[in-house]
Protein backbone atom coordinates (compact mmCIF):
# COMPACT_ATOMS: atom_id res chain seq x y z
CA UNK A 1 0.00 0.00 0.00
CA UNK A 2 2.82 2.37 0.87
CA UNK A 3 4.57 1.68 -2.45
CA UNK A 4 1.32 2.34 -4.32
CA UNK A 5 0.90 5.61 -2.46
CA UNK A 6 4.45 6.70 -3.21
CA UNK A 7 4.01 5.75 -6.86
CA UNK A 8 0.83 7.83 -7.08
CA UNK A 9 2.54 10.83 -5.47
CA UNK A 10 5.47 10.51 -7.87
CA UNK A 11 3.13 10.44 -10.86
CA UNK A 12 1.28 13.53 -9.71
CA UNK A 13 4.57 15.35 -9.18
CA UNK A 14 5.69 14.34 -12.68
CA UNK A 15 2.42 15.58 -14.15
CA UNK A 16 2.72 18.92 -12.34
CA UNK A 17 6.31 19.54 -13.43
CA UNK A 18 5.68 18.45 -17.03
CA UNK A 19 2.58 20.66 -17.28
CA UNK A 20 4.52 23.62 -15.87
CA UNK A 21 7.41 23.10 -18.29
CA UNK A 22 5.17 22.73 -21.35
CA UNK A 23 3.16 25.80 -20.34
CA UNK A 24 6.29 27.89 -19.83
CA UNK A 25 7.72 26.76 -23.17
CA UNK A 26 4.46 27.57 -24.94
CA UNK A 27 4.28 31.00 -23.33
CA UNK A 28 7.85 31.81 -24.27
CA UNK A 29 7.26 30.68 -27.87
CA UNK A 30 4.14 32.85 -28.06
CA UNK A 31 6.12 35.86 -26.84
CA UNK A 32 8.85 35.17 -29.40
CA UNK A 33 6.26 35.02 -32.18
CA UNK A 34 4.83 38.36 -31.07
CA UNK A 35 8.33 39.85 -31.21
CA UNK A 36 8.79 38.36 -34.65
CA UNK A 37 5.64 40.04 -35.93
CA UNK A 38 6.44 43.35 -34.25
CA UNK A 39 10.00 43.53 -35.61
CA UNK A 40 9.43 41.93 -39.02
CA UNK A 41 11.84 39.11 -38.22
CA UNK A 42 11.25 35.96 -40.31
CA UNK A 43 9.34 33.33 -38.39
CA UNK A 44 11.90 30.64 -39.18
CA UNK A 45 14.66 32.82 -37.72
CA UNK A 46 12.65 33.29 -34.54
CA UNK A 47 11.99 29.55 -34.21
CA UNK A 48 15.65 28.66 -34.73
CA UNK A 49 16.72 31.27 -32.18
CA UNK A 50 14.11 30.00 -29.74
CA UNK A 51 15.54 26.50 -29.99
CA UNK A 52 19.11 27.83 -29.72
CA UNK A 53 18.78 28.72 -26.04
CA UNK A 54 20.05 26.10 -23.60
CA UNK A 55 17.23 27.11 -21.29
CA UNK A 56 14.66 26.16 -23.91
CA UNK A 57 16.21 22.88 -25.03
CA UNK A 58 16.73 21.79 -21.43
CA UNK A 59 13.19 22.64 -20.39
CA UNK A 60 12.06 20.63 -23.42
CA UNK A 61 14.21 17.78 -22.13
CA UNK A 62 12.50 18.01 -18.74
CA UNK A 63 9.03 18.07 -20.29
CA UNK A 64 9.77 15.20 -22.69
CA UNK A 65 11.43 13.08 -20.03
CA UNK A 66 8.47 13.26 -17.69
CA UNK A 67 5.81 13.07 -20.41
CA UNK A 68 7.23 9.98 -22.12
CA UNK A 69 8.04 8.23 -18.85
CA UNK A 70 4.44 8.83 -17.74
CA UNK A 71 2.41 8.20 -20.87
CA UNK A 72 4.40 5.57 -22.79
CA UNK A 73 6.53 3.81 -20.14
CA UNK A 74 6.59 0.49 -22.02
CA UNK A 75 7.87 1.94 -25.31
CA UNK A 76 11.55 2.22 -26.16
CA UNK A 77 11.49 5.99 -25.62
CA UNK A 78 9.50 5.64 -22.42
CA UNK A 79 12.00 3.15 -21.01
CA UNK A 80 14.90 5.36 -22.10
CA UNK A 81 13.56 8.46 -20.37
CA UNK A 82 12.65 6.43 -17.29
CA UNK A 83 16.28 5.45 -16.72
CA UNK A 84 17.87 6.90 -13.61
CA UNK A 85 20.96 7.87 -15.62
CA UNK A 86 18.88 9.85 -18.11
CA UNK A 87 16.77 11.57 -15.46
CA UNK A 88 19.90 12.38 -13.48
CA UNK A 89 21.51 13.95 -16.55
CA UNK A 90 18.42 16.07 -17.14
CA UNK A 91 18.47 17.12 -13.48
CA UNK A 92 22.09 18.25 -13.86
CA UNK A 93 21.28 20.23 -16.99
CA UNK A 94 18.26 22.02 -15.56
CA UNK A 95 20.16 22.73 -12.32
CA UNK A 96 22.87 24.48 -14.33
CA UNK A 97 20.16 26.46 -16.15
CA UNK A 98 18.91 27.83 -12.84
CA UNK A 99 22.33 28.48 -11.31
CA UNK A 100 23.84 30.05 -14.43
CA UNK A 101 20.85 32.32 -14.92
CA UNK A 102 20.93 33.49 -11.31
CA UNK A 103 24.71 34.11 -11.34
CA UNK A 104 25.29 35.53 -14.83
CA UNK A 105 22.07 36.68 -16.46
CA UNK A 106 19.38 37.70 -13.99
CA UNK A 107 20.93 41.11 -13.32
CA UNK A 108 21.21 42.18 -16.96
CA UNK A 109 17.50 42.56 -17.67
CA UNK A 110 14.22 43.18 -15.88
CA UNK A 111 11.30 41.48 -17.66
CA UNK A 112 7.73 42.39 -16.82
CA UNK A 113 4.28 40.95 -17.36
CA UNK A 114 4.02 37.70 -19.28
CA UNK A 115 7.75 37.69 -19.98
CA UNK A 116 8.44 37.83 -16.25
CA UNK A 117 6.15 34.84 -15.72
CA UNK A 118 7.88 32.83 -18.45
CA UNK A 119 11.26 33.84 -17.06
CA UNK A 120 10.44 32.67 -13.53
CA UNK A 121 8.91 29.40 -14.70
CA UNK A 122 11.78 28.47 -17.03
CA UNK A 123 14.66 29.55 -14.82
CA UNK A 124 13.37 29.09 -11.27
CA UNK A 125 10.26 26.95 -10.88
CA UNK A 126 11.06 24.11 -13.29
CA UNK A 127 14.74 23.80 -12.23
CA UNK A 128 13.94 23.72 -8.52
CA UNK A 129 10.97 21.37 -8.98
CA UNK A 130 12.83 18.88 -11.17
CA UNK A 131 15.91 18.81 -8.95
CA UNK A 132 13.67 18.14 -5.93
CA UNK A 133 11.91 15.42 -7.93
CA UNK A 134 15.32 13.86 -8.61
CA UNK A 135 16.37 14.07 -4.96
CA UNK A 136 13.17 12.47 -3.69
CA UNK A 137 12.09 9.99 -6.34
CA UNK A 138 14.86 9.00 -8.78
CA UNK A 139 16.85 5.85 -7.82
CA UNK A 140 20.55 6.63 -7.54
CA UNK A 141 22.25 3.36 -6.64
CA UNK A 142 23.09 2.60 -10.28
CA UNK A 143 24.97 5.85 -10.93
CA UNK A 144 28.69 5.48 -11.66
CA UNK A 145 31.72 7.75 -12.21
CA UNK A 146 31.68 7.05 -15.97
CA UNK A 147 28.26 8.64 -16.22
CA UNK A 148 29.78 12.04 -15.41
CA UNK A 149 31.51 11.87 -18.80
CA UNK A 150 28.40 10.69 -20.63
CA UNK A 151 26.39 13.56 -19.16
CA UNK A 152 28.84 16.00 -20.80
CA UNK A 153 27.82 14.99 -24.34
CA UNK A 154 24.76 17.23 -24.49
CA UNK A 155 26.40 20.44 -23.16
CA UNK A 156 29.46 19.87 -25.37
CA UNK A 157 27.24 19.42 -28.43
CA UNK A 158 25.30 22.54 -27.48
CA UNK A 159 28.49 24.56 -27.03
CA UNK A 160 29.85 23.48 -30.42
CA UNK A 161 26.54 24.31 -32.09
CA UNK A 162 26.42 27.72 -30.41
CA UNK A 163 29.95 28.62 -31.48
CA UNK A 164 29.41 27.42 -35.04
CA UNK A 165 26.11 29.23 -35.43
CA UNK A 166 27.47 32.36 -33.79
CA UNK A 167 30.35 32.50 -36.27
CA UNK A 168 27.96 31.93 -39.18
CA UNK A 169 25.23 34.40 -38.16
CA UNK A 170 26.85 36.79 -35.63
CA UNK A 171 23.96 36.00 -33.25
CA UNK A 172 24.71 34.64 -29.80
CA UNK A 173 22.12 33.39 -27.28
CA UNK A 174 24.04 34.51 -24.19
CA UNK A 175 26.41 37.43 -23.58
CA UNK A 176 29.01 35.30 -21.78
CA UNK A 177 29.62 33.34 -25.02
CA UNK A 178 29.28 36.28 -27.40
CA UNK A 179 32.65 35.96 -29.12
CA UNK A 180 31.98 39.02 -31.27
CA UNK A 181 31.79 41.18 -28.15
CA UNK A 182 34.11 39.54 -25.62
CA UNK A 183 36.45 37.71 -28.01
CA UNK A 184 36.89 34.02 -28.69
CA UNK A 185 39.44 33.31 -25.92
CA UNK A 186 37.11 34.64 -23.23
CA UNK A 187 34.04 33.03 -24.80
CA UNK A 188 35.80 29.67 -24.92
CA UNK A 189 37.01 30.14 -21.35
CA UNK A 190 33.48 30.88 -20.15
CA UNK A 191 32.18 27.85 -22.02
CA UNK A 192 34.91 25.73 -20.45
CA UNK A 193 33.91 26.88 -16.97
CA UNK A 194 30.29 25.93 -17.61
CA UNK A 195 31.37 22.49 -18.85
CA UNK A 196 33.51 22.13 -15.72
CA UNK A 197 30.44 22.89 -13.62
CA UNK A 198 28.56 20.14 -15.45
CA UNK A 199 31.38 17.70 -14.81
CA UNK A 200 31.67 18.53 -11.11
CA UNK A 201 27.93 18.17 -10.62
CA UNK A 202 28.06 14.90 -12.53
CA UNK A 203 30.77 13.58 -10.23
CA UNK A 204 28.71 14.67 -7.23
CA UNK A 205 25.67 12.80 -8.55
CA UNK A 206 27.79 9.71 -9.28
CA UNK A 207 29.29 9.91 -5.80
CA UNK A 208 25.79 9.95 -4.29
CA UNK A 209 24.97 6.90 -6.39
CA UNK A 210 28.01 4.97 -5.17
CA UNK A 211 27.23 5.93 -1.58
CA UNK A 212 23.64 4.76 -1.94
CA UNK A 213 24.79 1.46 -3.50
CA UNK A 214 27.20 0.81 -0.64
CA UNK A 215 25.04 1.69 2.35
CA UNK A 216 21.53 0.81 1.25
Amino acid sequence: MRDDGEHAVRQWVMVAIAATAWSALGLQLYLEILRSLANSIPMLTILVRYLSFFTITTNIAVALTLTLALTWPQTAWGRFFSRATVQTGVALYIAVVGVTYSMLLRHIWNPTGAQKLADVLLHDVVPVAFVLYWVIFVPKAGLRWKHALLWLLYPIAYMLYTLARGVATAWWPYPFVDANFIGFPRALGNGGLVLLAFFVLGLLAAGIGRWRARYQ
